[in-house]
């Protein structure tokens, strides 16, 4: 099995801060490119971020860059996404999963499942 679990999602405060984690399970998550992918209701999914398999290379959204930043922590077997300052438009089921090329995220290809997610809200 390749499953990726996302976790960490929650309500916070406009320019809070919440850290998401990409924990794999069933496969090594240090052979694979990894992308953090958003979805507002009503919206489409839109890439957020990715990273490559040894962290050298990252992208992120505009709307992301300076505030967001992707890790990866392959002895644990774990992606991170630490969201800084974040605004009400940071709202929506994030999640992660298997790309083939940390591109731009406009380009992001998806190459596993997706999981259930997990929820960010902001609010007031």
């Amino acid at each position: 099995q390749l499953q990726l679990v996302e976790s960490g999602g929650g309500l916070v405060q406009p320019g809070g801060s919440l850290r998401l984690s990409c924990a794999a399970s069933g496969f090594s998550l240090a052979y694979y490119r990894i992308g953090w992918f958003r979805q507002a209701p009503g919206k489409e999914r839109e890439g957020v971020s990715c990273i490559s398999e040894r962290g050298i290379t990252t992208n992120y959204a505009a709307s992301a860059k300076g505030r967001f930043t992707i890790s990866r922590d392959n002895a644990k077997n774990t992606v991170y996404l630490q969201m800084d300052s974040l605004k009400a438009e940071d709202a929506a089921v994030y999640y992660c999963a298997r790309i083939e090329i940390c591109t731009p995220v406009t380009l992001l290809k998806v190459t596993g499942s997706w999981g259930q997610g997990t929820q960010v809200t902001v609010s007031s």
